[in-house]
């Protein structure tokens, strides 16, 4: 893969490149500042962005390249290990984010991720949706492990759950600080809303059937737990599937 490197001190950036071309990826340019690094993705391209997350109006220059490139590359963030910052670097769209000190096997991992998610993932399915820029592929949930990584295509539906949202995914259930609506936004195309209170992975759905009440539930594939479906939101979902 060709990567950039935006790091100001020398020494880490060092680290990081020395690193990255033990694994055998190309190196095509470095930067010390955002303003370097926006003019060498423009002139080389590069598949992968290593950041340092605490360089000054970051969010800015994710949202500039969201904007400005049809395919911008993915992002690997690092920095202190803190949650906060974490989690605010996901949101940002960031495929990864490795505290420091950054360990071969950190940087190693980050970049199969990238592999999985920019050719496999974010390419077909901001062409299908009809989007250009980068959509989350993990969804980033704090539980008593520390951050865990969600991955999108591992997520069964989202429920609203008091003040958070339920993830329901193929390893178990976690809580997220995020809204239904929010999520329906990013994930239109991917998620569809069967009700008020929940959106689920089309890529999941396996049978709309009839419950005693007159009422409609959903199944799913690779799970026993159902999901109701309002009146509402039901002849959208009919029309959904007859178009899958």
């Amino acid at each position: 893969m060709k990567i950039l490197i935006c790091e100001s001190e020398p020494a880490l950036r060092k680290h990081v490149q020395t690193i990255i071309e033990t694994l055998t990826h190309e190196i095509v340019g470095q930067a010390e500042r955002l303003e370097e690094a926006y003019t060498s993705v423009m002139e080389h391209q590069p598949e992968v962005l290593f950041i340092n997350a605490h360089l000054a109006y970051i969010e800015e220059f994710c949202q500039k390249l969201t904007h400005e490139f049809k395919h911008p590359p993915a992002l690997i963030f690092f920095g202190l290990d803190e949650a906060h910052l974490m989690l605010t670097a996901l949101k940002w769209g960031a495929s990864d984010y490795l505290p420091i000190p950054i360990e071969k096997d950190d940087i190693k991992e980050a970049l199969q991720k990238c592999c999985r998610i920019n050719a496999a993932q974010q390419a077909s399915l901001n062409e299908q949706n009809g989007k250009s820029g980068r959509t989350r592929q993990y969804i980033a949930a704090r539980t008593h492990r520390g951050v865990e990584l969600i991955s999108l295509s591992d997520v069964y539906y989202f429920t609203a759950d008091q003040k958070y949202v339920k993830v329901r995914h193929k390893n178990g259930v976690v809580l997220i600080d995020e809204t239904l609506k929010d999520l329906e936004e990013e994930f239109e195309g991917i998620m569809f809303r069967i009700h008020r209170n929940a959106l689920i992975n089309l890529d999941y759905l396996d049978l709309l059937e009839t419950v005693d009440s007159g009422q409609y539930q959903v199944r799913f594939r690779g799970m026993p737990e159902k999901l109701s479906v309002s009146r509402r939101h039901l002849p959208m979902l009919r029309e959904k599937i007859h178009s899958i």
